[in-house]
């Protein structure tokens, strides 16, 4: 891997750092924060998005001709790094311009790239994704919301489930069985559904943080108009591949190696200054060992991310390597926390409500929500199914 970057490379890393601290508000992420509030909190992360679309940061690596500004590879490397520096928010519509916007980009009819992708790029409408079931999570391929075709439309009958931001979407997008006489991933196919369609009704789940980011949705005779397909009829998996790739990918991990580093750097600060009898809770050894094996992780989640950069770079097709970049940030993660919990002792269960709370409850919030890491966007066990089978040859 090289790590030297170009005069031009430099230029656009000092321009976005630049925009960065003028668009931010003053005193974020010292005296201020997002809302508490979920609902507040969604929309203040919706404005946000529509302020990087209006300065021109939206999209970076998109074509030119759909609102984007054809970055490299490597910008868009920056852009990740640089945004997950500043500690900018998260977006609402993450999934529309990670997952659907780049889903379309390869496989959409030039059709549905005119009708979607201007309106993801500018957050005008926000996506969520279909594709867990009660019954099928990590086994993607045994979905069973049925559609079927009558005439022009798709009639969608069944439940999705962990469906994040669903409450705030207006459109999503889903892997629907069109054929239950064929093989698993024979019979799926990829739908996009206008959210406001009658039939359509959204439950939300309340979470071990607290929060309700995921969703059930529930689908009852709701009509898709035939245009609204990716790809072909029954060829659905080929397209959840490309959805998945990039779900799991580099982009991901390097912003969240990133976010994680400045996490573990208020650990180590939280537990150097976290009184234990005579001393403070960073005298112990096993809790320094524990801690010194997450900086370690740390920095191998982000090689790990620059690694598979450079296959992209080089021409390499995005593949099963994705797989190995998620199962090992999200364990990295989990052990993380439970190095802060460890080390914070008592005070760990203390929330952020709490004045004694360490780190203003932070790792205890952390803590809970890394619960879902090894779950969501494919479980572990699916994970090293993929690595197994397709970067080792191993036997099914």
């Amino acid at each position: 891997m090289d790590f030297t970057y170009s005069p031009a490379e430099d230029e656009f890393r000092n321009s976005l750092r630049h925009w960065l601290a003028d668009a931010l508000p003053q005193g974020w992420g010292t005296t201020v924060f997002e809302p508490e509030d979920e609902d507040e909190r969604a929309q203040f992360r919706l404005d946000w998005e529509r302020k990087l679309y209006a300065g021109g940061w939206s999209g970076i690596n998109w074509p030119k001709e759909y609102g984007g500004r054809g970055a490299t590879l490597v910008e868009r490397a920056i852009f990740a790094e640089e945004m997950a520096r500043a500690r900018a928010p998260e977006g609402l519509n993450i999934i529309g311009h990670n997952l659907v916007g780049t889903t379309l980009l390869h496989h959409g009819t030039e059709a549905q790239k005119k009708r979607f992708l201007p309106k993801i790029i500018s957050s005008d409408e926000v996506w969520c994704q279909g594709f867990s079931e009660p019954n099928a999570g990590s086994d993607l391929a045994s979905v069973r919301t049925r559609a079927e075709r009558k005439g022009d439309v798709f009639v969608v009958n069944g439940q999705k489930i962990w469906t994040s931001y669903a409450q705030y979407s207006q459109w999503c997008f889903a892997l629907v069985r069109t054929d239950s006489h064929a093989k698993k991933h024979a019979g799926l196919s990829f739908l996009l559904i206008d959210m406001k369609s009658p039939g359509i009704s959204i439950r939300p789940l309340r979470q071990i943080s607290g929060e309700s980011e995921f969703n059930e949705t529930f689908f009852d005779d709701v009509e898709v108009p035939v245009e609204n397909i990716v790809g072909e009829i029954n060829g659905g998996w080929r397209i959840a591949m490309t959805t998945l790739a990039y779900e799991r990918g580099p982009e991901d991990a390097l912003g969240r190696q990133i976010r994680f580093k400045q996490e573990l750097d208020k650990l180590l600060m939280t537990v150097a200054e976290q009184k234990r009898g005579d001393g403070y809770a960073i005298d112990d050894a096993e809790t320094r060992q524990k801690l010194a094996r997450s900086v370690t992780e740390v920095e191998v989640m982000r090689l790990n991310s620059l690694r598979t950069f450079s296959k992209y770079l080089n021409g390499e097709e995005r593949g099963p390597d994705a797989s190995l970049i998620k199962l090992y940030w999200s364990h990295a993660a989990q052990r993380m926390y439970e190095t802060a919990l460890d080390s914070l002792g008592p005070l760990a269960p203390l929330g952020g409500n709490d004045p004694r709370a360490a780190g203003s409850g932070r790792f205890q919030l952390s803590w809970l929500q890394s619960k879902a890491f090894t779950i969501y966007s494919g479980s572990s066990e699916i994970q090293r199914n993929i690595i197994g089978e397709r970067m080792l040859g191993l036997p099914r």
